[in-house]
């Protein structure tokens, strides 16, 4: 596989991974145990984490994840062009 190919899955993986996120966010009592959940939390939580101490949520929205994916489209932009 191409390396830039390969880096495109990495980011599509990521957007996937943060749209699961959001989903999982509205499904009320929802296992967080589950290991599915776990995974889609672990491995957003690094990216999510530093938007939410920049940005909190406001009235209630969480809005980290909509800026995680323009950050990535960004990052994906210069890193693949």
């Amino acid at each position: 596989m191409n390396p830039l190919a390969a880096v495109r899955v990495v980011f599509q993986v990521l957007y996937v991974l943060l749209i699961a996120r959001v989903v999982l966010s509205w499904i009320p009592g929802v296992d967080l145990s589950h290991p599915a959940v776990r995974f889609v939390y672990r491995v957003t939580a690094p990216i999510l984490d530093p938007i939410r101490r920049i940005i909190p949520p406001i009235a209630g929205l969480d809005f980290s994840p909509w800026i995680a994916i323009l950050l990535l489209s960004l990052v994906q932009r210069v890193v693949t062009d």
